[in-house]
């Protein structure tokens, strides 16, 4: 017996069907649902006639795509390709975009020379999205953000996933830490830095690359995109080749003016430092997608996350206590939560 539908999910696609017919003066061929990203956001794949779209579609009450159209033209007018917007409704949460196709960095990674030139390829686009003006659409990236931030790691994984028990010493370090992470990110020269630049959100298309899910653009530490790319919650890379690409990641900054300094041995430490903060974030947002939206399919990227967030840690004698904790506490309980999800 099929479930009925809910009056939302009808009226949404009805309004879905409406929006549609008008920008395409007829009923599509085919829509198509596409797997959905970590997000309230979903996906179609239209077919009309001879062409495929893709079709953006944010319910108003779960979110809004104004910042999606405006900065899209902002990375536009910065020469920083993302998909073509051909109609948009940002009153009822519709975007009606090209179709990328379906090949992302993520998908050539399994040819190591490939990946190489992808990687230096893609380094070198750093500048140019650096460049691009700020919007009124990009929040404030302040000291209070970056903060809310890390708190969704004590908040989502350690708390409410893991039931880990925060000591008072525990949150002594803790907020030593935020304060250490925030004064690294803010010291650094501020440039637009896309926020989620990585192997998923950057796609092949007509033999040049494309940048999806920019929305969530800010003014931001000029390392941040270096290390989302890099330290890839989903793709790690050999050793040899993140020590060959961040050496030309701060060359390529470097000769574009956007380091105040030139000493590489501080860049590396500012990496390492905006890094610990990303995947701290990261791996906080992995159980949430968990334990909030009913997505269990991130809880396998949590693993790989605390990894790089050990291995900094280890680098750094403050953060000694948190490497422990990591090793002999955290790792150990999140291996467990997974067996049991199995």
């Amino acid at each position: 017996m099929t479930p009925s539908l809910s009056p939302e999910v009808v009226a949404r696609a009805k309004a879905r069907a409406a929006f549609l017919h008008n920008h395409l003066h007829a009923d599509p061929q085919q829509v198509t649902a596409l797997d959905g990203d970590a997000s309230f956001r979903r996906y179609f794949r239209i077919t009309h006639r001879e062409s495929t779209f893709i079709l953006l579609d944010v319910a108003p009450e779960a979110g809004n795509v104004s910042a999606f159209v405006e900065l899209n033209k902002v990375f536009s007018a910065g020469q920083v390709r993302v998909p073509q917007i051909f109609a948009a409704d940002c009153a009822l949460g519709f975007v009606l975009l090209e179709d990328l196709g379906a090949q992302h960095l993520a998908d050539r990674l399994s040819s190591q020379h490939h990946a190489q030139k992808d990687y230096e390829s893609l380094i070198n686009m750093l500048p140019g999205i650096a460049r691009i003006p700020a919007s009124p659409y990009m929040k404030p990236y302040d000291a209070a953000f970056i903060e809310m931030e890390l708190d969704i790691f004590s908040e989502w994984l350690l708390t409410r996933w893991l039931g880990f028990a925060i000591t008072e010493y525990w949150q002594q370090q803790w907020a030593s830490l935020k304060q250490t992470l925030v004064a690294n990110m803010q010291a650094q020269t501020q440039v637009t830095m896309h926020r989620d630049f990585h192997s998923r959100n950057i796609m092949w298309h007509n033999q040049q690359w494309v940048v999806i899910d920019y929305q969530d653009a800010v003014q931001g530490p000029v390392t941040y995109d270096v290390v989302s790319l890099l330290k890839d919650c989903y793709h790690r890379l050999p050793e040899a080749q993140f020590n060959h690409l961040q050496r030309l990641s701060f060359e390529v900054l470097s000769r574009a003016g956007l380091l105040a300094q030139s000493d590489y041995d501080e860049y590396q430490q500012q990496l390492a430092l905006t890094g610990l903060q990303r995947h701290l974030k990261a791996a906080g947002i992995f159980a949430r997608l968990y334990l909030r939206d009913g997505k269990p399919g991130y809880l396998k990227n949590i693993l790989p996350t605390l990894q790089y967030i050990q291995d900094t840690a280890e680098c750094f004698d403050a953060f000694q206590w948190l490497a422990t904790s990591l090793q002999s506490e955290i790792i150990p309980l999140v291996k467990a939560k997974l067996e049991q999800q199995q």
